[in-house]
């Protein structure tokens, strides 16, 4: 396998007042091709800051963050804005759906920014919603649909992109057990036959389940970096 992902000696750190907060200190480690890898940890333990350094959402205090082999640090602001947009997936706990769009528009988006044509974009974004189970209700809007239907749209707009990667922080922590286990099912079927890599940051015991790369994170260090035997 080859990796999408390596962290070496991360750090960053904020300043609250006179205190400064070490939210990750000194992480490396390295998520491949493939990986269904979940960043577990109790709230405030530093996942979603590392999710977020990984998306390029904040900046390095020290260390690198290597995406295919691109140090995001050394990336101005257009470039990492186009590295979100070509080579990221999202998924949010919020689910982050633009409310006047219709599934099929939101689904789209990240396409439209792109420049992609409109028969290209129609002909990818249909068979996104289809993979993900959402044929049919291509022109409802977020609050025409349920939570889960909700999220399903986001793993569209997260993976109609053919992304390296999907980052999803939270991803059930606003839908009950069997919608989360249904979601689950999707993310792992993506994985397994379209070849998706996802990494969660979670703390829901489901997504710990399923994952075959376990990173636990505790005050801003990797405590456990273990893959499961296959």
């Amino acid at each position: 396998m080859s990796s999408i992902v390596e962290l070496r000696q991360l750090h960053k750190h904020y300043q609250q007042g006179e205190l400064e907060v070490k939210a990750v200190n000194d992480v490396s480690l390295t998520i491949e091709k493939g990986d269904f890898a979940a960043l577990c940890g109790p709230s405030g333990s530093g996942k979603t800051s590392i999710l977020n350094l990984i998306g390029g959402l904040d900046s390095v205090t020290s260390g690198q963050v290597l995406l295919e082999g691109t140090d995001l640090s050394t990336l101005d602001n257009s470039e990492l804005a186009d590295i979100r947009k070509r080579r990221i997936g999202f998924v949010f706990q919020a689910y982050n759906l633009i409310p006047v769009m219709t599934a099929y528009e939101n689904a789209a988006f990240v396409l439209d920014l792109q420049g992609m044509d409109d028969k290209t974009k129609h002909q990818r974004v249909m068979k996104t919603l289809a993979d993900v189970g959402l044929t049919g209700l291509e022109d409802r809007r977020p609050d025409q649909m349920s939570g889960g239907q909700q999220q399903r749209v986001a793993i569209a707009r997260a993976i109609v992109t053919e992304a390296a990667i999907v980052l999803a922080d939270e991803p059930t922590a606003n839908v009950d057990s069997k919608t989360a286990e249904s979601l689950l099912d999707l993310m792992q079927k993506l994985n397994r036959e379209q070849g998706v890599t996802f990494l969660f940051s979670t703390h829901d015991q489901q997504v710990m389940d399923r994952a075959e790369h376990i990173i636990h994170i505790l005050d801003g260090k990797v405590e456990l970096d273990k893959r499961k035997a296959t």
